[in-house]
């Protein structure tokens, strides 16, 4: 029976290091879901800004980028949908910041110019 007790010492200890890269790998797939559902968030926000700046007759681009942090603005895009909405694509950030994402969100805003 001792012997049985001995023979699985440090079982746990191989398991968790077995385990440690689907653990690291899920992290870092939760962080990066986490940083594309920010860039959604942040591409709606510039979207709105954009929309007003064009009903008062401004430059929707500049205000779109002025909405955003600096690390969005590369690959960032806006184009004038018509009726008054603006649309803006933001390249979602990758975390090793060599890479470029393939991935992009777009978010539509307008308002109305009424009197």
């Amino acid at each position: 029976m001792r012997r049985a007790l001995f023979s699985e010492r440090g079982q746990t200890t191989v398991e968790l290091v077995a385990l440690l890269p689907a653990i690291v790998l899920t992290c870092v797939i939760a962080w990066q879901l986490v940083v594309a559902g920010q860039t959604a968030w942040l591409a709606a926000h510039a979207a709105r800004v954009a929309a007003r700046a064009e009903v008062v007759g401004g430059d929707a681009a500049s205000a779109a980028r002025s909405a955003l942090p600096r690390s969005l603005e590369r690959g960032l895009r806006v184009s004038e949908v018509g009726g008054g909405r603006v649309r803006v694509r933001v390249v979602v950030p990758l975390l090793l910041r060599r890479w470029r994402s393939p991935v992009s969100v777009a978010a539509t805003a307008g308002l109305s110019g009424g009197s």
